[in-house]
C-alpha cells in the first residue's frame, strides 16, 4: 500500500475557498502591510517631509509668506546668514552652552547614579535621595524658567543667601554660565536615571571576579564599571547634545537672548529673525543649516545604534 503526504493548503484558499497564484497573494500581502503602515508615512509626509521641503524652499527665495511675488535668489540667503557676525556669535554661545551642559550631565549624572547603586546607603535614604535627585526632571521649562527667574532676581533668595545685588541674568559677564547652569540643573536627572539602570544591570560576578584578582575600587570602576556602561553612555551624550544644541524655551523665558546677545543661541537667532524682523527667507536659512547641524548628530547616533545590534 503506498502512502501520499498530506498536500498543505494555503490558510487563503481554506478561508475564501478560491486558489490564487502565489504571485497574487505575495501582491496582496505586501498591499495589506502598506495599509498598516499609510497612518504613520501619511503623518510623517504631512508633519515632517512637508515642512522641511517647504523651509527649503523658502530659503532659496525672497519676500517669502509675507510677499505675493517672492523671487528665486539661490544660495543669496545663505551666504547673507554666514556673514552675519550674530549667526557666528549664536554658534560660538551655542557650542559653549552644549558641550558645558552635556559634560555637566555626564558627571552629575553618573556621580549620583553610583551614590543611589551604593550598598553604604539605606533603602529609605536611597528613595529620599533619588526622590530629591529627580524633582528637576518633574518640572516643564516655564516652571524652570519662572523659578530661577524669582531665585536670581537682585532681591531673590541666592542674593539674599550671598549678601549681594548680583544681576545674574542681566550681567553680559555671567548671563551664559547662568543660562547653563540652570539648564544643567534641569537636565542631569536624565542621565542620572539612565545610568542607574545600567549600574542595576551590570552582573554582580563581574565584580566579584575583579575583586578576587585584587582589583581596587578605582580599578573596577574603570574596568568593569565604565566598560559596561560605555553603550549607553554613548547613546545618552548623543542624544543630549542634539537636545541641548536646540534649546529654545529655557533661554528665551530667562534671557530672551541678551544682553547684547551674550545668550544668543541657534534657536533664537531664528526665532528673532523670523517673528522681530519677519524676514521669513533668512529664518528659513538659518534653520536649514540647524538641521544640517543636527543632521550630522543623528547619523553617528544612528550609526552607533546600528553597531550595538
Amino acid at each position: 500500500m503506498t502512502l501520499k503526504t498530506p498536500v498543505s493548503m494555503d490558510t487563503e484558499v481554506l478561508v475564501t475557498g478560491v486558489a490564487h497564484s502565489r504571485r497574487r497573494r505575495q501582491l496582496r500581502r505586501t498591499t495589506e502591510s502598506y495599509g498598516f503602515l499609510a497612518p504613520t508615512l501619511i503623518l510623517l509626509l504631512v508633519l515632517m517631509i512637508v515642512p522641511i521641503v517647504m523651509v527649503i524652499g523658502y530659503s532659496l527665495q525672497s519676500n517669502v509668506i509675507l510677499s505675493k511675488h517672492s523671487e528665486f535668489v539661490g544660495l543669496e540667503n545663505y551666504l547673507t546668514v554666514l556673514g552675519d557676525a550674530t549667526f557666528w556669535k549664536a554658534t560660538s554661545n551655542t557650542v559653549v552652552f552644549t558641550v558645558v551642559s552635556v559634560a555637566a550631565h555626564l558627571v552629575l549624572g553618573l556621580g549620583f547614579a553610583l551614590m543611589l547603586n551604593s550598598p553604604l546607603i539605606g533603602g529609605f535614604s536611597r528613595a529620599v535621595f533619588r526622590g530629591l535627585y529627580v524633582l528637576p526632571w518633574l518640572f516643564t521649562v516655564a516652571v524652570i524658567a519662572v523659578l530661577w527667574r524669582m531665585l536670581l532676581a537682585p532681591n531673590g533668595v541666592i542674593n539674599f543667601l550671598l549678601q549681594s545685588q548680583i544681576e545674574w541674568l542681566a550681567s553680559p559677564q555671567l548671563a551664559l554660565g547662568t543660562v547653563t547652569f540652570i539648564n544643567i540643573w534641569a537636565g542631569y536627572p536624565f542621565f542620572m536615571v539612565s545610568l542607574l539602570a545600567g549600574l542595576q544591570g551590570i552582573p554582580s560576578d563581574l565584580y566579584e571576579a575583579a575583586t578576587v584578582d585584587g582589583a581596587s575600587s578605582v580599578q573596577r570602576f574603570w574596568n568593569v564599571t565604565l566598560p559596561q556602561l560605555r553603550p549607553i553612555i554613548v547613546s545618552l551624550l548623543l542624544l543630549d547634545l542634539i537636545w541641548t544644541s536646540q534649546q529654545f524655551a529655557l533661554i528665551w523665558m530667562t534671557t530672551g537672548g541678551g544682553p547684547i546677545d551674550v545668550t544668543e543661541v541657534l534657536s533664537t537667532y531664528t526665532y528673532k529673525l523670523a517673528f522681530a524682523k519677519y524676514d521669513f527667507s533668512l529664518a528659513a536659512t538659518a534653520a536649514v543649516l540647524v538641521l544640517l547641524m543636527s543632521m550630522v548628530l543623528a547619523v553617528f547616533y544612528v550609526r552607533h545604534q546600528k553597531a550595538r545590534d
